[in-house]
């Protein structure tokens, strides 16, 4: 996906007195899932990617201003898991940062199932008062946020869905989003911030995101609260959508033990 930076951090492509019209930047991001191989559980999935044919789902003008680049067949979610020897049909349970089209659109793939979709109680009441009021329907749609999805929440600050996976409450990207924590035997803690931060700058220079963002003071505090814990636990940070960084860890078929 390619975008104007000025989505990814607050005051990206602003002009000046001396200089009132500088160069637009656009920077290309991914979107990520994560698949985990859990002991007990089975195959857990977490978020699911914007699904399919998205730029003819989300429209002309949406696909404007996030356009579809670098396109490939094997980056469709059912492909990029049978990467790893496994089905989509495999999955035993989703889980949800937050519920913005790139992070929740392959949901698609879920309806009509008893796979449960694990997301924040605050998220999950705000997704769908956004798309019943259209009061913030650039980023939720109702295509993906159906009834006949089999919606789990959970609520409070802290809650620990599967034995090693804890989702952390980080208002501010949304009124509901999560950080997920995965503790793996030998590579150690995993920290998936999904768009807490966008990419690298808005977590190594705190530097707020742009046009995305909708609680500044919150996103502040939870910023403080990730910088505490990825020096408490030395955790490896994964970004929501900072391509460098993704291309630096493993991706599938490859994984982490």
């Amino acid at each position: 996906m390619e975008l104007d930076e000025a989505f990814l951090a607050a005051g990206a492509n602003a002009g000046s007195k001396s200089n009132p019209n500088p160069p637009r930047k656009f920077r290309k991001v991914v979107q990520i899932s994560v698949l985990i191989e859990h002991p007990t559980e089975g195959l857990i999935l977490f978020e699911t990617g914007s699904g399919r044919n998205w730029p003819d789902v989300w429209g002309p003008p949406f696909n404007d201003l996030f356009a579809q680049v670098d396109y490939t067949a094997d980056k469709e979610l059912p492909a990029a898991i049978a990467k790893t020897g496994h089905s989509i049909k495999d999955v035993k349970a989703v889980i949800l940062g937050h519920l913005h089209l790139d992070h929740a659109g392959g949901l698609e793939y879920f309806v009509d199932t008893d796979v449960p979709i694990w997301t924040h109680e605050l998220e999950l009441k705000h997704a769908f008062y956004s798309v019943a009021t259209g009061t913030d329907s650039v980023v939720y749609m109702a295509h993906y946020l159906k009834f006949n999805l089999n919606w789990k929440t959970f609520t409070g600050e802290d809650f620990e869905i599967f034995e090693g996976i804890k989702m952390k409450l980080a208002k501010g990207h949304t009124p509901g989003l999560c950080i997920m924590l995965v503790n793996l035997q030998e590579s150690g803690m995993w920290i998936f911030t999904g768009d807490q931060y966008h990419v690298r700058e808005n977590y190594e220079a705190s530097h707020p995101q742009g046009w995305m963002a909708r609680d500044h003071d919150d996103w502040i505090h939870s910023n403080q609260m990730i910088h505490a814990l990825a020096k408490k636990t030395k955790g490896n940070l994964v970004f929501g959508h900072d391509k460098e960084i993704f291309f630096a860890f493993k991706h599938a078929p490859e994984f982490y033990t």
